[in-house]
């Protein structure tokens, strides 16, 4: 999977694959072939920007397979869902509805469980794009502002074999007139 905040992984209740990921068909059972074979065919007549831009319609597609969260050790529902693209990160993501707002609307909308993992008391105005708080409900890293959680979760990932962190540059138009 991919993630921008391995601090949140507490909070992982379920992960979204790309339509297009080649583990939909690998992973999808038999009960949900029809489902998930209706929505690709949904999917593929759109363009990468259309998923992007159209935000107002929510949709997604249980695929009948779990993964497992490696720091909680609870199975966790994967989805396919067209606001995950395949050639950004690795075309999986956890999903932290808590502190994510595509992940929230998702979450909402298909009766997935949210964990709070980052109170922003302390940092009125704060958003879920800022990476300010301290974290909560989260095991070794409860109690560390997010900062401090991002490198312990990045350290404790790579200790365990389960990843690596990597940086991942967004070229951006700039205006510079």
């Amino acid at each position: 999977i991919f993630t921008t905040r391995p601090d949140t992984i507490f909070g992982a209740t379920f992960m979204v694959l790309a339509p297009e990921h080649p583990l939909v068909a690998e992973l999808t059972t038999p009960d949900q072939m029809a489902k998930v074979e209706e929505y690709l065919n949904y999917t593929q007549s759109r363009s990468d920007l259309d998923r992007m831009s159209d935000v107002k319609e929510v949709t997604g597609v249980f695929i009948g397979s779990y993964a497992m969260n490696p720091f909680t050790n609870q199975k966790i529902p994967i989805w396919i869902g067209e606001y995950v693209l395949l050639d950004y990160g690795t075309g999986a993501i956890m999903a932290v509805p808590s502190d994510d707002d595509r992940d929230y609307a998702f979450a909402t909308k298909f009766d997935l469980e949210i964990i709070d993992v980052i109170d922003k008391s302390d940092y009125p105005g704060a958003t879920k794009h800022d990476k300010l708080g301290k974290v909560i409900n989260s095991g070794f890293i409860t109690g560390m502002e997010v900062p401090e959680a991002i490198t312990k979760m990045c350290d404790a990932i790579e200790e365990r074999g389960l990843g690596k962190a990597k940086v991942n540059y967004k070229l951006r138009d700039a205006n510079f007139s």
